[in-house]
C-alpha cells in the first residue's frame, strides 16, 4: 500500500472504531489502529490488512476498556 491507501484505511478503520467506542478517546483509537497497521505494514499479502487491523484494534480496545472498567 502506499501512503494514500495506509492513510485512508487508518481513517476508516478509526472512524468505525470511534463510532463503536464513543467513550474512548479519538487519540487513543489513533494510536491503536496505527500500531495495528504498522505491525502489519511488513506483510506480504496486503489484501486482508484493513480487516486484519480493525479486527486488533478492537480486541485492544476491548481489553483495555475491560481493565479501565474492573479499576473503578
Amino acid at each position: 500500500m502506499d501512503d494514500t491507501e495506509k492513510h485512508d484505511t487508518i481513517a476508516k478503520v478509526t472512524d468505525r472504531l470511534a463510532a463503536r467506542y464513543p467513550d474512548a478517546p479519538r487519540s487513543l483509537v489513533v494510536r491503536v489502529v496505527a500500531e495495528e497497521y504498522e505491525s502489519l505494514d511488513a506483510s506480504r499479502i496486503r489484501t486482508y490488512i484493513p480487516t486484519l487491523v480493525e479486527h486488533g484494534a478492537k480486541n485492544r480496545l476491548k481489553r483495555e476498556f475491560a481493565a479501565e472498567s474492573a479499576e473503578l
